[in-house]
């Protein structure tokens, strides 16, 4: 009886170190696919050619897997945008002429995922919101170029829900609603006097 059971309890073992093992593979694989390799190629962005049906740029007729360059009239970089297999893939930055960080977002096969920044002239962060799959999602938040806080919204799936807010550059609450199953609840604009264009405000006469 000791034998059969000792031989037993080996091929328990040997069946389940199996099924570990199949599944350390599996999850090996799948963590390696979240990771997309772009080739270290750099072109200039005008050498690009966007197939706007299909959303696929190309390089010499070819779907482009590398980074595109283009530059400000003075010469300094202005963007740098990655690619795989045509699509807009990983990091994209852009920087103003005096070479100061001006945007950074992430995609992911064409679409924006993940944090995007922007920043004023002088360094200080002007906007920061999140996306999933290209929607915007979660808290949008921007800035002065002071850094103080003049706006606050809140979207799910690309709209806005939930408590939305704005401020004038003297900290007076100017917007303050709030969105819900495409409704608006209070106060979308405390001042008839002004409005906000392109984030600066502007004074009706």
């Amino acid at each position: 009886m000791k034998p059969i059971l000792f031989l037993a309890l080996i091929v328990l073992l040997t069946t389940g170190c199996k099924e570990t093992s199949s599944l350390k593979s599996v999850s090996t694989v799948a963590a390696e696919e979240q990771f997309i390799i772009i080739d270290n190629v750099e072109v200039l962005k005008e050498e690009l050619v966007l197939n706007g049906n299909k959303g696929i740029w190309y390089y010499k007729d070819k779907p482009y897997n590398g980074y595109s360059l283009k530059y400000h009239p003075n010469g300094v970089l202005e963007e740098k945008w990655g690619f795989y297999n045509g699509r807009r893939e990983g990091v994209a930055r852009r920087w103003t002429k005096n070479e100061i960080l001006q945007l950074v977002s992430y995609y992911k096969n064409n679409r924006l995922v993940g944090v995007y920044k922007t920043w004023w002239e002088n360094g200080v962060l002007s906007g920061e919101s999140f996306y999933e799959n290209g929607v915007k999602q979660g808290v949008e938040k921007k800035w002065f170029s002071n850094g103080q806080l003049f706006k606050l919204r809140n979207f799910v799936d690309g709209k806005e829900d939930g408590f939305q807010k704005a401020w004038l550059a003297n900290g007076k609450l100017y917007v303050n609603y709030e969105a819900k199953n495409g409704r608006i609840f209070g106060m979308r604009r405390a001042n008839s006097c002004v409005r906000l264009e392109d984030e600066v405000v502007i004074r009706k006469k």
